[in-house]
């Protein structure tokens, strides 16, 4: 699991300030886990900040942007985090399901089977948390303890003098040569305005929010959103 360059440039920032050891415990943290969890196929780490949820850092842009989805409809991350609860899911169950649907149809079509999602705290305070996504429906099961264990002991508390604040974010996907997948994100539009009776002005503005929370570009999110939400042909 290789990082996106969101997040490399994320830890260099970090560095940049001191936090030489943050990219070693990454990949120590991954590494372990993927030892622990041979099915695991994606990591990303959220952080709580001024009441949104984050993508810190992500494995990859399958990863990053599946947080993305969640962001704009919705997720086992989101409501873990805002819940303070581990929530262990798969995909074939939550298809059943209206609760997380877009999700589902998401991480399905990423070949996504399983999630795992764990709360981060700090002083008995949720500060963030961890998404983990596995390639098969029991990926995760009877590994919660180690994994929770895991990656509790490390918890970061908040990120301070790095440039992660969701306005820098926004900012950032919208700049020009993030959108030069624009006919996807006026597609998206379309379909979350039909979905889920969104005004053109409100969808935009979601797509646009979540893609800053996820860390990625708005024309990757558009497209995994019309790739789900399009009928098929």
């Amino acid at each position: 699991m290789e990082p996106i360059p969101e997040t490399h440039e994320a830890l260099v920032e970090l560095e940049r300030y001191g936090d030489m050891d943050l990219r070693q415990d990454l990949e120590e943290l991954t590494t372990t886990a993927r030892e622990s969890v041979p099915g695991l196929v994606g990591v990303s780490l959220a952080l709580l900040t001024d009441d949104l949820v984050l993508t810190y850092v992500a494995s990859d842009y399958r990863i990053a942007t599946l947080d993305g989805v969640q962001y704009v409809d919705d997720g086992p991350c989101v409501e873990a985090i805002r819940e303070d609860n581990i929530i262990l899911t798969d995909t074939a169950g939550l298809l059943d399901e209206s609760t997380w649907l877009l999700f589902a149809q998401a991480t399905a079509a990423a070949g996504i089977r399983s999630t795992l999602s764990m709360p981060f705290r700090r002083s008995g305070v949720v500060t963030g948390g961890v998404n983990l996504y596995g390639s098969e429906p029991g990926t995760f099961h009877g590994k919660t303890e180690v994994l929770a264990e895991l990656f509790g002991a490390w918890a970061p508390g908040a990120v301070t003098n790095a440039d992660l604040s969701f306005e820098s974010r926004l900012e950032a996907v919208k700049s020009p040569e993030r959108l030069r997948g624009q006919a996807f994100v006026d597609h998206a539009v379309g379909l979350l305005m039909s979905a889920r009776g969104l005004s053109p002005d409100d969808a935009e503005r979601r797509l646009q929010a979540a893609a800053a929370r996820a860390g990625v570009a708005v024309f990757v999110l558009a497209r995994a959103l019309v790739e789900v939400l399009s009928p098929e042909e």
